[in-house]
């Protein structure tokens, strides 16, 4: 009796079952035991199953990113994640549909088969790599090269800055990493890391190579004892030590074979007068010897060698152009013009650089034709040629330097030849208005060993003979220019004044070797004025009319204060 209920039971409760079965089909419910993400979802129809599951796929999980040493914690949503509630539903629909009949009874019984279905989220490759660029993007850096840096206080060059490896986060890399696994709560950016060009270690051995360059560095002229030296620092204005290894300065190298040639050479002396009392007297030429320009190749590769420390520059013999016997018979030459200026108030050294110039180029003789060089004449602005340090005009200042007061001669000189009429070749003038010069303004020519020379020709038919007289006691030269008589006649007008500029406010310099609370006036105030003067020419070819003009400029006085 018992079985027959039971059976009578079971077949109602599979009826039902089937029935059950039906409707849960047209109702498209979840089998009972269903849950995603933790979400109960059984026996609900799929959109009930998604608008339940809607607030946890609302809450993104939070991602620890790691780049390097640092570290960020967001949410998910910001690096592109999104879930998916509809994928994720429809796995569970899946097997709500699969399941057997037993199985659906049993969940009717009380007794359902729990099956948890994971919340399926997706990320978007580009969102993520855009979130985790801009997260790593002050972390990014370049390559670091080495740089070298020459100490002026020690002489010395030396890596000054260190090289680095640059730094490059692959946000790229990391965003496809987490779109395959958009589960994950931790996330590491690699790091591509890049070598500098120019490293330390390379450009050591560069710095090592151009301090061994720095030494003094001798050249001698072949068959004479004439040696001149440059000194390491001058040798270090050669080169420079770059990334690339030592780099030649080719202007420079230039100008330091110029200057040991202008030291080392021995120009030839023409046949001149010297004066006995007010007699002249005939000094014979002499020949010379100077460095051969194919020199040039073998001491830019010398000075550049830190193996070598001197040469020897090929030579060659040099005559003179005027000979003793070539010398006029000066008996016979007339004094053509004198130049003649005043130098009152010169300092000790100036006093002796005018009388040693004056007796330099005192007796010289220009030949026929030919062009006197005041700076050939003198035979150079030298300590060797008994110049002793002055006042002269550098770099825009009045400084101390070697020849101060050679100019008083050179003036002198251009106004006599000036005023002879001679064919203006080379003049330059002084930067601004000088004292010593006044009052015949603009009448005056700057020389500077080497570069600014004083040139006249000699359109007189017949040699020139330069004289010189000196009266010290005076402070007054004059430079006598004798010749074959001339039917020349020459006038020289007064500068005319084409504009004025006032001349600045003074400077002040802090001297710290000066007591404090004391002034020294280092440079004088001159106005800056545009003028030129003319001369007229007349002789058996006519008359002509040429002009000189110069520009000074106007000039600030300047004191040197001691330190308060």
């Amino acid at each position: 009796m018992k079985f027959w209920l039971m059976g009578v039971t079971a077949t109602v409760l599979l009826g039902g079952a089937l029935a059950m079965g039906v409707a849960a089909s047209s109702d498209e419910k979840l089998a009972p035991g269903l849950s995603v993400a933790g979400v109960d979802v059984g026996g609900l129809t799929r959109e009930q199953a998604i608008a339940a599951l809607g607030e946890r796929a609302a809450t993104p999980p939070q991602v620890t990113v790691t780049a390097g040493k640092q570290s960020w914690t967001l949410g998910a949503d910001q690096l592109g994640w999104h879930a998916d509630a509809e994928t994720s539903v429809a796995a569970a629909e899946k097997v709500s549909a699969a399941r057997t009949l037993l199985e659906r009874v049993q969940g009717m019984l009380g007794q359902p088969q729990p099956q948890n279905f994971p919340l399926i989220a997706a990320v978007d490759p580009a969102l993520a790599k855009a979130a985790l660029t801009t997260l790593t993007a002050s972390l990014n850096a370049p390559p670091r090269n080495a740089a070298v840096a020459f100490d002026k206080q020690k002489l010395r060059y030396a890596v000054t800055v260190r090289d680095a490896p640059g730094r490059q986060y692959d946000a790229a890399a990391a965003a496809t990493v987490y779109a395959a696994a958009p589960t994950a709560t931790t996330l590491q950016i690699p790091v591509r890391e890049s070598r500098a060009q120019y490293t330390a270690d390379v450009l050591q051995g560069y710095v090592d190579q151009g301090n061994a360059l720095m030494r003094p560095f001798g050249a001698t002229l072949a068959g004479t004892a004439r040696k001149g030296v440059l000194t390491p620092l001058q040798v270090a204005n050669l080169y420079w030590v770059r990334p690339q290894g030592i780099v030649a300065d080719e202007a420079a190298i230039k100008r330091a074979f110029a200057l040991l040639t202008d030291f080392i050479d021995q120009p030839a002396q023409n046949a001149r007068f010297a004066f006995k009392g007010d007699k002249p007297v005939k000094v014979p030429e002499q020949a010379g010897r100077v460095t051969q320009q194919s020199a040039y190749a073998a001491f830019r590769a010398t000075v550049l060698d830190p193996a070598k420390t001197s040469m020897v520059f090929a030579s060659k013999k040099v005559r003179p152009e005027l000979t003793e016997a070539q010398l006029p018979d000066a008996s016979k030459l007339s004094l053509i013009h004198t130049g003649v200026s005043t130098y009152y108030g010169s300092s000790p050294e100036r006093r002796t650089n005018v009388a040693n110039a004056a007796a330099k180029i005192n007796g010289a003789v220009v030949p026929v034709g030919g062009t006197f060089s005041f700076l050939d004449a003198l035979g150079g602005i030298t300590a060797d040629n008994g110049f002793v340090g002055g006042l002269i005009i550098s770099g825009g200042r009045t400084v101390d330097g070697l020849g101060g007061g050679v100019c008083q001669v050179s003036t002198t000189v251009f106004r006599a030849l000036y005023g002879a009429g001679l064919p203006v070749e080379e003049r330059n003038q002084h930067s601004y208005r000088v004292g010593y010069y006044e009052p015949q303004v603009g009448f005056e020519a700057a020389v500077y060993d080497p570069g600014l020379d004083l040139k006249f020709g000699n359109d007189t038919g017949g040699p020139l003979l330069i004289r010189t007289v000196n009266d010290d006691a005076a402070s007054t030269l004059d430079v006598q220019v004798w010749g074959v008589k001339q039917a020349r006649k020459v006038t020289v007008s007064p500068a005319v004044i084409l504009s004025r500029t006032p001349h600045p406010a003074p400077k002040y310099v802090v001297n710290p070797k000066l007591r404090p609370g004391t002034t020294r006036q280092v440079d004088w105030a001159a106005d800056g004025f545009s003028l030129y003067i003319t001369r007229t020419i007349k002789d058996a070819s006519g008359v002509r009319t040429d002009k000189t003009s110069t520009v000074y400029k106007p000039w600030q006085a300047v004191y040197e204060v001691g330190p308060s």
